[in-house]
């Protein structure tokens, strides 16, 4: 039987907005096996985002469980739910969340410099020739096309090798050509690295890449599709 790094269970997600509650996730349950492609689809206010999110231990969903790597998260804090995203997950967002205070170098490095690992100068330069920005290492991310963003983010999300990746569209603020790029650095760092990959896409080129699609529909599984 195949291991599964991540096990959600009877999840649902509410809000008060306006006075009213406001059910963003009814009931979710779904397992991702080890070494597999997930993709969440789906219209926009399904719920996707908010579903990667509780993945990350990002927020707490109002009811039900996240087992990732074998641990719940569901009842961690935040010193153990940061120990957590350091050691076992990469995020790849799709607005890049890039430092603008710091050079592609300075941003790749940080979650190895959090990390304690005295070569992370050195490492981070050489993730990012790996996703071809060797030469733009000291501009800063003004100075860098969308593109060019998303590849040190990408650079930055596998920096201590995550177990599970997970991208939130990330090439939703690209063009065409530049997003089938950013999809095939991707998908080949997670080869690289043998991570589990969970994203949210509306870009059905990215969604045939996976083992799976999950279709989400007002926050529930969609099994119609």
């Amino acid at each position: 039987m195949r291991r599964m790094i991540v096990q959600v269970r009877d999840v649902s997600m509410r809000l008060t907005a306006g006075g009213r509650p406001v059910t963003i996730l009814d009931r979710i349950s779904l397992d991702v096996p080890e070494s597999d492609v997930l993709a969440i689809t789906g219209p926009s206010g399904s719920g996707k985002s908010t579903l990667l999110g509780l993945i990350a231990g990002l927020d707490r969903p109002t009811s039900g469980s996240i087992v990732v790597d074998g641990l719940d998260i569901t009842g961690l804090d935040e010193n153990a739910l940061a120990r957590l995203r350091c050691g076992t997950i990469g995020f790849v967002f799709q607005s890049f969340q890039l430092i603008p205070t710091l050079t592609a170098l300075e941003n790749v490095a940080v979650p190895l410099e959090l990390a304690g690992r005295a070569d992370a100068p050195g490492h981070a330069l050489a993730l990012l020739e790996s996703v071809g920005l060797a030469d733009r290492a000291r501009h800063y991310p003004a100075q860098l096309s969308g593109g060019e963003q998303q590849r040190v983010a990408l650079a930055r999300a596998v920096a201590l090798r995550p177990r599970l990746l997970l991208a939130d569209e990330p090439t939703g603020n690209l063009d065409t050509r530049t997003g089938a790029h950013v999809v095939e650095l991707l998908l080949k760092l997670r080869d690289e690295f043998r991570a589990t990959l969970v994203l949210v896409t509306h870009d059905d080129a990215l969604a045939r890449h996976a083992h799976r699609v999950v279709r989400l529909r007002d926050g529930r599984v969609d099994n119609g599709s």
